[in-house]
């Protein structure tokens, strides 16, 4: 399977993260919530998965950035 490049990824990871964050406190508005939807779609496809968790595992994996790291970085 291709693998988009990492930075790709990370972009990909990084808007995700952002729009969840909105969504989950309520403050996302209706083109938000679209383009959260097409981030988590388009990761799913981009790492072959059929569920935001694997793909942002994958990616993360493929980025060479654990979750860990991820969460300490913000």
């Amino acid at each position: 399977m291709l693998m988009p490049h990492p930075a790709t990824l990370q972009q990909l990871i990084d808007r995700y993260e952002q729009l969840q964050t909105r969504e989950a406190a309520g403050a996302a508005t209706p083109e938000e919530r679209r383009r959260l939807d097409d981030t988590t779609y388009t990761l799913c496809v981009s790492t072959g998965t059929r569920n935001i968790t694997d793909a942002l595992r994958i990616a993360r994996r493929h980025c060479g950035t654990s979750a860990d790291q991820m969460t300490t970085a913000a």
